[in-house]
């Protein structure tokens, strides 16, 4: 205790926030980047006006209201505050667009990644380019803008992700993470920045429209991992802290998107590595060893923090309706007076599963809350398909909505493997979808079918995973590759359970999968026919 709390006082701990889906979580780190302290902050997404959104209301609150839980825990823990850091670096959900005016003013509400509503402008953008442009791409919110005729394009004057915004009003900076950006407009893995000649194609595009911009004038500038990316304004440690304890001159790494701090956290910025984030939404990312034989639309083309090429398989969905379904089996409890514990609620019913025939029994699941652009779905509609003679047993029911939170994921991680012939040697994951220990992580290794890991200190997830680039940009020495930083300095020695794919249960998902794709016609029909 007596060494955290020094480290605290002479401000030589690193700090890293991430902005998720459902939680703002920070994690303070020691200079051997073991977590010393850590705080939290519940929110949720809206649906507005055919947009899924957060207010900056929302942002804002949420952020101090998770930097103050985090004194918290370090005054309950050392009984010192935070008047000084080493680092800090901030995070957030990929992709999305934020427009701002010359003034700084927002033009539009924050549309996340989870909107599906720029179909015609990621298609034409992907035939432009020749390269995939997915819906949840800014450039595609941007174009999808454009062809709308929406009022406010001619006044953009900046466009931004999340972690950039944050990171803005922080620094004053306009930079971005290069794994962030590369979710805004495509990378060229040559010069590490944005794709030269895709801007010129884009310009070209839009030059009737005669803005009072240029795309290269809007973006956010590209940073790799190490770089530094500005120090913390006094009008930032005000956004940050409200108590005034928290003094400005920080240094600040480059912003990243959820998908690098994913990396980061589980050691998969190496060729041929994986790590699979599985909670709201999943998203696998391999680390390509060559390019990809053709254009996938199922299949993102990112990259490392440091810039490496990355294939990535995102799906908007994942364990929404089965936490729905865990809260409807806790609702029944309480009619009967019973009040479990989460922790016991999640863990008896995920293990049920393991009790179950490896096909769910002929039981189909689609746990669409939202569209699900992979599957070719505009709106979700989750449902449960079964035919009289399914096995509509509690266990069977659990193991399908396991293998539905994945599915989507099944089907794009298909077509790496399968079709591109894209090896991967093991899967790290994290995220919510493997605190039950043993259940997560057995159906993620029957539907990657390979060998999956789950790493100690995977439960810290995104918040730690920046926080390990912070303390990159601090520790590295001349020359010191992030692979080598992570590999050597963070992860030697480190533990965590590995498990083999069993064949059973790969065989078992091969099945679900089969019905699963037929059978998705009806989700499809569902969203076009089932209205509020």
């Amino acid at each position: 205790m007596s060494a955290e709390k020094e480290i605290i006082e002479s401000g030589k701990a690193v700090l890293g926030i991430e902005f998720g889906s459902t939680r703002i979580k920070a994690v303070l780190v020691d200079e051997k980047h073991a977590p010393i302290a850590s705080g939290s902050h519940e929110w949720e997404n809206r649906l507005e006006n055919g947009f899924w959104t957060y207010s900056l209301e929302d942002i804002w609150t949420g952020l101090r209201a998770c930097y103050a839980d985090l004194v918290r825990d370090v005054r309950s823990r050392y009984g010192v505050g935070i008047k000084n850091l080493g680092a800090i670096g901030f995070s957030a959900m990929m992709h999305g667009y934020m427009a701002f005016d010359e003034n700084g003013e927002l033009l539009v509400p924050f549309r996340t990644w989870r909107n599906g509503t720029t179909g015609p402008a990621a298609e034409a953008l992907t035939e432009l380019f020749q390269y995939n442009i997915p819906e949840r791409w800014s450039i595609a919110h941007l174009y999808q803008a454009i062809l709308n005729g929406e009022a406010h394009v001619p006044q953009i004057s900046f466009i931004t992700t999340l972690a950039g915004y944050i990171h803005w009003k922080m620094t004053g900076e306009k930079v971005l993470g290069v794994g962030d950006a590369s979710g805004m407009f495509p990378i060229d893995p040559g010069t590490k920045t944005y794709d030269a000649d895709m801007l010129k194609k884009f310009s070209s595009l839009v030059e009737d429209k005669k803005y009072p911009w240029r795309i290269e004038e809007i973006l956010p500038k590209v940073l790799l991992a190490g770089e530094n990316a500005g120090t913390l304004t006094e009008e930032g440690a005000r956004l940050l802290d409200e108590t005034g304890e928290l003094g400005a001159g920080i240094m600040l790494c480059p912003p990243e998107g959820d998908a690098g701090t994913g990396m980061a956290a589980t050691n998969s910025v190496a060729v041929c590595t994986g790590n699979v984030s599985a909670g709201t939404s999943a998203f696998v990312m391999v680390v390509l060893k060559e390019n990809l034989k053709k254009i996938h639309p199922e299949i993102d083309l990112v990259t490392t923090p440091d810039g490496s090429p990355v294939a990535m398989v995102h799906t908007n969905n994942c364990t929404s309706d089965l936490n729905a379904w865990v809260g409807m089996f806790k609702e029944a409890l309480a009619c009967f007076g019973v009040e479990p514990d989460a922790n016991a609620l999640y863990g008896t019913l995920y293990g049920k599963a393991l009790e179950s025939e490896a096909d769910c029994g002929g039981l189909l699941s689609y746990g669409f809350l939202s569209g699900e652009n992979i599957m070719k779905v505009p709106e979700g509609r989750p449902m449960t398909i079964r035919t009289p003679e399914s096995r509509f047993t509690l266990a069977n029911f659990m193991r399908s909505h396991l293998y539905a939170a994945l599915g989507a994921l099944k089907v794009g991680m298909d077509i790496l493997t399968k079709e591109e012939g894209v090896q991967v040697e093991q899967i790290y994951g994290h995220g919510g979808f493997f605190k039950t220990p043993v259940v997560g992580q057995r159906m993620m290794a029957a539907a990657m079918g390979t060998p999956v890991s789950v790493m100690e200190t995977a439960g810290e997830g995104g918040a730690w995973g920046i926080a390990l680039l912070a303390s990159y940009m601090l520790g590295k020495h001349a020359g010191e590759s992030l692979e080598k930083y992570l590999s050597e300095r963070v992860f030697a020695g480190s533990r965590g359970r590995r498990m083999e794919p069993l064949s059973e249960d790969v065989e078992g998902f091969e099945r679900f999968i089969g019905r699963f794709k037929e059978c998705i016609c009806v989700e499809q029909k569902a969203s076009e026919c089932l209205r509020d």
